[in-house]
């Protein structure tokens, strides 16, 4: 089979993504980017040959397979859907769409298409997390019953090179994300160890503002949100999202009737596996810490990409659905996205709702497409300067000190 064309839209995230993808024998084509200096650091990593673009619509024309979408963080849905129309494949990260009506449209236009779809959520594939799958899926833990997944990243808020990068005009998304949306990583990983899907959520936010000066625009104050989803199978989740307590880890726990294991917190990819005495398998401990191993053919491969090897690991899953024409599985697959979306989405909503339980729609279903095709409530400002019509934090008149703005903006001028 021929080299599989790819394009980057969006090339900050994208070009360490298209790293995996080159790996792989893949051809990056054409890249699109309106910001300029980023546009011009990515073409320095690139063949001469490679097109360059500031605007999607004649980025899209470009001859190509497949699309990385590495554009802002909610902002896919649309750019996905005018792929399918030109049946081009696509491996979208982070949330599949950022408002339910979005999310039904991009199923629909999905179903229409013969477009392969992937949910570019890498955390599933971290050593500890594939360690986890192996062994629920042997089945001595039993029916599995809870999991919990957290995803914790607090910044330090002097971090002037992180707001330049990242956050760096007051109406960026970043300044209006609630606690429930970046939730891919904690939910994508217990989703895809388990099986399961959820079918209910309920969430409450852990409200902590400071008036300390320093540079601010965030208008949430919520440090974390606890994310609770009955599921499918009868299991329930614990997630939060991308919180902001604490120390910095990825942590991850599976529970069933007869075992549970878990990666220890602040220890690297170790894991712990236990029993109790009476359920413990044959010539197994009761407990056991260790270090898993990558049993991987592509293991030094593996090690070159990001996010603990999960960037190369879950671009290899895109590919391969691409070169055999078949939609990669759950919870990857288009469907399984924006339940993840939903429970974003919905639990944000079950938040300003003082916790009130949401069931999360499945758009399999016309009928639940029906209930969502206009919902388009929003907690970020829209490109044409629209304004959120939806709260972004669990107190909703909570905004930054003026001293917070004053600083933040000097920050990005220096």
């Amino acid at each position: 089979m021929e080299k599989i064309r790819v394009g980057v839209f969006g090339v900050g995230r994208g070009m360490d993504l298209a790293q995996s993808f080159m790996l792989q024998n893949a051809e990056i084509v054409a890249i699109c980017d309106n910001h300029k200096e980023r546009r011009e650091a990515a073409e320095k990593k690139l063949d001469s040959s490679v097109s360059v673009y500031d605007d999607f619509d004649a980025f899209i024309e470009h001859p190509m397979d497949a699309v990385i979408l590495a554009n802002n963080f909610y902002q896919h849905a649309p750019y996905a859907v005018k792929c399918f129309e030109r049946n081009i494949h696509v491996f979208s990260e982070c949330i599949s769409n950022g408002t339910m009506a979005e999310g039904v449209e991009l199923v629909r236009a999905f179903e229409k298409s013969k477009s392969i779809y992937m949910l570019a959520e890498n955390y599933p594939q971290m050593k500890f997390n594939r360690e986890m799958k192996r062994v629920v899926d042997g089945g001595s833990l039993g029916k599995i019953l809870f999991a919990e997944g957290e995803y914790n990243h607090p910044g330090d808020p002097w971090d002037s090179g992180f707001r330049k990068r990242y956050n760096f005009y007051p109406k960026h998304w970043r300044n209006f994300l609630p606690m429930t949306y970046y939730i891919t990583h904690s939910l994508g990983p217990v989703m895809h160890i388990t099986g399961a899907t959820p079918k209910k959520v309920t969430a409450f936010a852990m409200y902590a503002p400071t008036t300390s000066d320093i540079p601010n625009a965030s208008y949430n104050a919520d440090k974390a949100a606890n994310i609770t989803t009955l599921n499918d199978d009868g299991s329930v989740f614990r997630v939060t999202a991308c919180s902001l307590f604490g120390a910095h880890h990825n942590s991850y726990r599976i529970c069933g009737t007869k075992g549970q294991i878990e990666n220890l917190r602040g220890l690297g990819d170790r894991v712990m596996l236990r029993y109790n005495q009476w359920d413990k398998p044959e010539n197994e401990e009761c407990e056991k810490l260790y270090t898993p191993s990558w049993n991987d053919k592509d293991e030094a491969l593996i090690k070159k990409t990001g996010h603990g090897g999960g960037d190369f690991l879950t671009a290899r899953i895109f590919l391969e659905s691409v070169k055999e024409g078949k939609q990669p599985p759950h919870p990857f697959d288009i469907y399984s996205a924006t339940v993840m979306s939903s429970v974003a989405i919905l639990g944000h909503r079950s938040v300003l709702d003082g916790g009130r339980t949401m069931d999360v729609p499945d758009f399999r279903k016309e009928e639940d497409k029906k209930l969502y095709e206009n919902d388009r409530l929003t907690p970020f400002w829209g490109d044409d300067g629209s304004e959120p019509t939806l709260p972004c934090c669990s107190h909703p008149d909570h905004k930054p000190t003026e001293k917070q703005m004053e600083l933040y903006l000097k920050d990005l001028q220096k």
